[in-house]
């Protein structure tokens, strides 16, 4: 199965998808819609090709849609994983590719939906938070829940060390959820 990778910043996700190597032999594009982010860098190494966009240079959320949607058709792509894509994704791309776009939250949804995940939950003194992998749909990270993993939020922890211990576990889990999906266990 050919997969593109959506990211819009360092691509620390993106890097942990393709260090796996069942991941990496599915790669097909890498779609980023921020010039200069340092994930079309880590494309770059990997050799793995990649679609950049700026939003503002189109007419509407329609129109950078459709420029997508063909660049996927063209690398014959039929599944779509987010990874740190801030963007809303749009009824163009949801109905090219309806059930087969997957995203990585940090949080364990429905619980703290959004950005600033993880600033929301230390904020509401919660004993508990961490990552869901979902489907996307038309709302914000409201999409059916593929699989979660809790993470404490320690009474020492700052927002600073709880991102840290976030994105580690995001690193190994989200992978193995990428790669049952491949292999049509999901």
């Amino acid at each position: 199965m050919k997969i593109a990778i959506f990211a819009s910043g360092s691509g620390s996700n993106f890097q942990a998808l393709i260090d796996d190597v069942i991941i990496r032999e599915s790669v097909a594009l890498l779609v980023c819609d921020k010039p200069g982010a340092f994930v079309l860098e880590r494309a770059e190494a990997a050799g793995i090709p990649a679609f950049l966009f700026s939003p503002k240079t189109f007419v509407d959320k329609v129109a950078f849609e459709q420029e997508i949607v063909a660049k996927l058709k063209e690398s014959e792509v039929e599944f779509l994983v987010l990874a740190g894509y801030m963007r809303l994704i749009g009824e163009t791309l949801l109905t090219a590719y309806e059930n087969k776009i997957i995203n990585l939250h940090p949080s364990l949804l429905p619980e703290f939906p959004g950005k600033d995940a993880i600033g929301q939950a230390m904020d509401a003194g919660v004993l508990k938070t961490g990552v869901t992998a979902h489907f996307v749909d038309a709302g914000m990270d409201t999409g059916p829940i593929i699989a979660q993993q809790s993470v404490a939020i320690l009474p020492e922890d700052t927002l600073d060390i709880l991102t840290t211990r976030i994105h580690k576990v995001e690193h190994a889990f989200y992978p193995e959820v990428v790669k049952k999906i491949i292999g049509g266990q999901t």
